[in-house]
Formats: C-alpha cells, structure tokens, sequence
C-alpha cells in the first residue's frame, strides 16, 4: 500500500470506499459514487476482529475476496487492499481508539467493544489510505455517527459521504448476513423495514411516540423475531432516545430472527 500511494494519489484526488468484503449491491453503490467524486478510487477488505464479540461471528462471516475482486474491477476501482490481520494489528499492537458518548447506547450496549474496533480500524484506513473522500452506507446508521464524530475530534482530513440504504425490491436492506437466513426467514425478515416504515408514518402523523414504537415491536413479535434488542427513536445527531418528536430524527432497530440479528433504520 505504501508503495501504490503515490502512484495513485499522481491520479489526483482519491476516494476510498472500507468494506469486510462479502460485496453486494449496497457496496458498489458507494464505489460508483466515489468514482463520481473523485479521480482515483482504492477499497478496502478487511474482516475486522476486533469488531466481533467472542459469541460473533467472526470464522463464519463470509469470505469471497476473489468475486469481490472482480466486481470492483467492473465498477472501476483502481486499488484494491487486503491486508492480513498482522498487517493491521502486528506483535505489540496497544492502542484502542474509543469514542465516547455515541458509541455507548443501542449497539455499543449490546455489542461491548464493537465501536472501539470500529473506530481503531478506520482510523488506521484512514491514516495508512489518506483518502480525500470516504464513502459508508446509512444502514450501520451508529457506525457512521461514531466515525464522524471520531474524524471531527482527531481533526482527520477527510470529507465523509453517506449514502441512502440500498434494499431490496421488498425492501429489506441489503447486508452480507441476510446469507445466513433461510427461505422462511428471509420472507418473514421484511417485517423489519416494514415496522420501521409503519413508525415512522404513525409518529409523523401524530401518533404518540410510545405507543408507534410498540406496535413495531408487536409487529416483530408476531413475525416471529425471537429477540429485539432495541426498536427507538433517536435524534440523528447524538442518537439519544427522543420522547416526542424533534428535529432530525432517526428510527434505530435491531433484531434476532433465527440465528441471524438485522438491523436497519429509517429517517423521520
């Protein structure tokens, strides 16, 4: 990597688009707007371990470097990176960036230390990348607040472009784990979006906070989620829990269904 920069960065400006592989078409939607930004696009593959809870599911994530490879030659990408965990993390690796305040509710409660993984790995992409430009998804809605929030404190520069979720025609956001969900599942995951959805109608229609929020998690109840780890509306700013609607909001969720826990979100 650090023999291509200068040839690449010689391009002009340069995008860079992190993933942990596994590419669908929510993927190459941040390529292809990066290449619309930028000169010169590089990408990332990386399964992050530090990011993974022991109980995660790190040796089964899926692992398909060489299709990946092929698209992102199809989309353009004139670098691609995939770096071995020694090269990230090497025999003495000791630093931990944690972004506090953000990172603590909703995700962070329910995946202790994911976001210090989070934050220490883009970091490093960052620094060892130096991009003008970073693309991510608005489907890990926390992660892209936690990230902003850490290049704004560290004075990192580089412009962050969020992206809408990509989804599929029924509307369940795309996302490399809906592989692990069997047929029945996949059909019954849609309730996801949909409670969201039904929300957001009903808060923005008046219906009170409280009781919009219950009835989406009725609603993934009877589709058969085994286990919802929240169903909230936050301010999209600070992610703290909103009461009563007010200003720019977010409906957060996450949720179990078989073996396979979703999450997704929704603008209000």
């Amino acid at each position: 990597m650090t023999r291509a920069l200068p040839e690449l960065r010689r391009g002009g400006t340069l995008a860079l688009v992190p993933t942990m592989g596994a590419l669908h078409a929510g993927h190459l939607a941040l390529v292809d707007e990066g290449k619309r930004r930028a000169d010169r696009l590089a990408a990332t593959i990386f399964v992050n371990p530090t990011q993974f809870a022991a109980s995660e599911d790190f040796s089964r994530y899926p692992r398909q470097e060489e299709s990946d490879a092929r698209l992102l030659t199809e989309h353009g990408c004139d670098l691609l990176w995939t770096p071995a965990v020694a090269d990230i993390y090497p025999d003495g690796f000791s630093t931990t960036v944690r972004v506090s305040g953000v990172s603590e509710r909703w995700e962070g409660e329910h995946r202790p230390g994911h976001f210090d993984g989070v934050a220490t790995i883009v970091a490093k992409l960052l620094l060892s990348v130096r991009p003008d430009v970073v693309l991510f998804g608005e489907k890990d809605f926390q992660q892209l607040v936690v990230i902003r929030r850490m290049v704004r404190d560290l004075a990192i520069r580089v412009e962050i472009v969020a992206m809408p979720t990509v989804r599929e025609p029924d509307g369940l956001a795309l996302s490399s784990r809906n592989a692990y969900l069997s047929a029945d599942e996949r059909a019954r995951a849609v309730a996801l979006p949909n409670a969201l959805r039904d929300a957001g109608e009903a808060i923005v229609g008046g219906v009170a906070v409280a009781d919009a929020l219950a009835q989406g998690k009725r609603s993934l109840d009877q589709a058969g989620f085994s286990r919802i780890d929240y169903f909230a509306l936050v301010d999209a700013a600070t992610l703290e829990p909103l009461d009563e609607p007010a200003g720019e909001m977010r409906l957060i969720a996450a949720a179990v269904i078989g073996t396979t826990r979703l999450i997704d979100n929704l603008a209000v």
